[in-house]
């Protein structure tokens, strides 16, 4: 390869797949935060604050990505990925203009609809997504890709509630519906300027579904790095699940600050989260990503752990801001290595069994951090979960021996 020819392939954004996969994502961001606000707001208010229907919301998301992940990941192997993101799309609007049509005569509760449904259709996309980033991001891009789109879901998480709570008060629930089915119409519109999806020979050959959710849980077993990469993205979820429902009792009773304080935390955690993106995107060239996985996931629960012991706002506001930083990486590393190190027929199952591990894990400490806070303290929480995120940097530590970058999981699973 000429000099110039390597100075074109070095820039990120003149690769069409990704200023076409961003700007599918900026639609996406758009719609998925307009529903959350806006539905959030709306069944708030039907219910007059009714604490379990609020939480209906989250159930109607993640639980999804327990039931359908594994199937989703595995048709996205075996269906074409660019046609299947556009249906996905395609079928997420008409479910929001179905709900829409339940909404005139009525029926306001079908809104939980809304969410449902999206959710189902994203773990068919997303693992689909990842596919093309395979099949055309260049391999020594592949970590500034994803740090490109790990940034740009950073500013979502501070723009996102701004746009959909805006919506939602200022023209109500129907235009934020009707918000919502546009902003899907534009992503898959956006994705028809992908290239034309490869036409495999594989794609013709008759597999049974649950054959090949079998070949992909094989195919993790058979590969050390996918079982580590598995075993920290377990762990994070188990720390993070812990102080995800406790950051107001930080603010309340460690630091002994009024509940509008928790504001700044969540802005400080949402721009170090950009700059960290950003940062991640420049030493992507210099850094391989099981160095970047493992240090920014012992920054971050090291950051958690002070959190926890300090009692000064300031610091414990710049331990927030410094975990923000890190924090792009673990998500950045893990893509990385996972679509470094997975061959394209396998990177849909790998996906949608190491996915819910991370969710799985978080849901269930969740679950328990009140009671653990209650039994013991607001402090051991924070301390438990940083020690958590330190068993999986250690889990880490044996993929940092080897040089040279890590070697290509075998395709001999796949025969098995």
């Amino acid at each position: 390869m000429t000099a110039n020819k390597q100075a074109k392939a070095s820039s990120l954004l003149s690769n069409r797949f990704v200023q076409v996969i961003l700007m599918s994502t900026l639609f996406l961001q758009i719609g998925i935060w307009v529903r959350n606000i806006a539905i959030l707001l709306f069944v708030k208010k039907m219910t007059n604050g009714d604490a379990f229907a609020v939480s209906l919301i989250s159930v109607a998301e993640y639980a999804p990505i327990f039931v359908f992940s594994f199937i989703g990941g595995t048709f996205a192997d075996r269906w074409r990925p660019k046609r299947t993101m556009v249906t996905c799309d395609l079928l997420s609007a008409l479910s929001v203009l179905v709900v829409l049509a339940a909404m005139m005569f009525g029926s306001w509760k079908v809104v939980f609809f809304a969410t449902f449904v999206s959710a189902i259709l994203s773990q068919f996309s997303q693992p689909a997504g990842l596919k093309l980033f395979k099949q055309h991001v260049p391999g020594h891009l592949m970590q500034k890709g994803m740090s490109a789109y790990q940034t740009l879901f950073a500013v979502f998480m501070i723009f996102g509630p701004v746009v959909g709570m805006f919506v939602y008060q200022r023209y109500g629930i129907e235009t934020a519906i009707g918000i919502m089915a546009i902003a899907f119409l534009l992503s898959a519109l956006s994705l028809t300027f992908l290239p034309r999806d490869r036409q495999d020979e594989k794609d013709q050959e008759p597999s049974q579904v649950l054959e090949d959710i079998k070949a992909g849980f094989r195919y993790i077993r058979s590969s050390v790095i996918l079982r580590k990469l598995g075993a920290g993205f377990f762990a994070v979820g188990l720390g993070f699940g812990l102080i995800q429902p406790l950051g107001i009792f930080l603010i309340t009773e460690r630091l002994g600050k009024p509940e509008d304080y928790l504001q700044w935390f969540s802005l400080a955690n949402g721009v170090a989260m950009i700059f960290g993106g950003v940062l991640a995107m420049s030493f992507s060239s210099k850094l391989q990503p099981q160095k970047l996985l493992t240090f920014s996931m012992a920054v971050v629960s090291l950051t958690i752990i002070a959190m926890g012991l300090s009692t000064n706002y300031w610091m414990t506001l710049g331990f927030q801001f410094i975990s923000g930083l890190a924090f792009p990486s673990i998500n950045i590393g893990i893509n990385t290595l996972m679509m470094q190190n997975t061959e394209e027929s396998f990177i849909g199952r790998v996906n949608g069994i190491l996915s819910p591990l991370f969710t799985g894990s978080m849901v269930v400490t969740m679950m328990f951090s009140g009671v653990i806070k209650n039994a013991f303290s607001l402090v051991s929480v924070f301390v438990i979960s940083g020690l958590f995120i330190l068993l999986g940097v250690v889990a880490l530590i044996p993929l940092l021996k080897l040089k040279g970058g890590i070697p290509t999981v075998s395709s001999s699973s796949e025969q098995a």
